[in-house]
């Protein structure tokens, strides 16, 4: 059995930040300190900074909008909003975890309009709820392979977060679409990813999105619970 080995200085940062959120210092919806203001009261690098942010990222308790800042999402809240989904929980109470269970290269393995990409990247995680480890959500992002792509496989996500390893390398969104609608069935396989009886019924979002040269960025297919999910609208 291998034992627990020195905290690193951003689990350090992720931990007192956590505390904080959890205590209720910081409340959900309020923003965290700037990265500047962060690097000097922990005194560190911006770069230890945003890996700190990144862990708490992937825990679901705060979520990071460029050129704006980070906010907890502690109840969760928010999903990916910056990303433009219509979801909201139902329960705010909720308080979700995200586990990584894929990232890799591979053949593109989804039926997704104009995305014609014969290579992607490909990440698969699923959100759960952190009182009882019951799985919320699948969600399976393919971005189309580009050159510089290997070391995401090695490295991992920068900041915990795929849009940002992908604004870090001049992959930005500026259109897409999305699409809704019920699964009636979840298949065997889903199935045992999110610990549900293999024929539940969830509910399907589809995104697309494209940079503003018209290329694809990523295309998204989410399987959430319906019980806690639903869209909202303005118009």
């Amino acid at each position: 059995m291998h034992g627990i080995g020195p905290e690193s200085k951003p689990q350090k940062i992720a931990r007192l930040l956590e505390e904080e959120i959890r205590s209720g210092a910081l409340h959900d919806g309020a923003a965290l300190s700037s990265e500047n203001a962060l690097v000097e009261r922990f005194a560190v690098s911006r770069a230890t900074v945003r890996k700190g942010l990144g862990i708490l990222s992937a825990k679901g308790l705060i979520q990071t909008r460029v050129g704006i800042g980070s906010f907890v999402t502690y109840g969760g809240a928010v999903l990916d909003n910056s990303a433009g989904w219509s979801i909201s929980l139902s329960d705010s109470g909720a308080r979700l975890g995200a586990r990584i269970i894929n990232i890799a290269r591979i053949p593109m393995d989804l039926s997704a309009p104009g995305f014609d990409a014969p290579e992607v990247l490909a990440l698969d995680r699923i959100r759960f709820r952190e009182e009882t480890g019951v799985a919320l959500t699948l969600e399976r992002s393919r971005v189309p392979w580009r050159d510089g792509f290997a070391s995401i496989l090695t490295e991992g996500l920068e900041e915990g977060s795929l849009s940002r390893t992908l604004e870090n390398r001049n992959i930005v969104a500026a259109s897409g679409e999305e699409w809704a609608n019920v699964l009636p069935a979840l298949s065997h396989e889903d199935a045992l990813l999110l610990k549900r009886p293999a024929g539940s019924a969830m509910l399907r979002l589809r995104r697309l999105t494209r940079t503003a040269s018209g290329e694809v960025m990523e295309y998204v297919e989410s399987l959430l619970d319906p019980e806690l999910f639903g869209l909202h609208m303005e118009f």
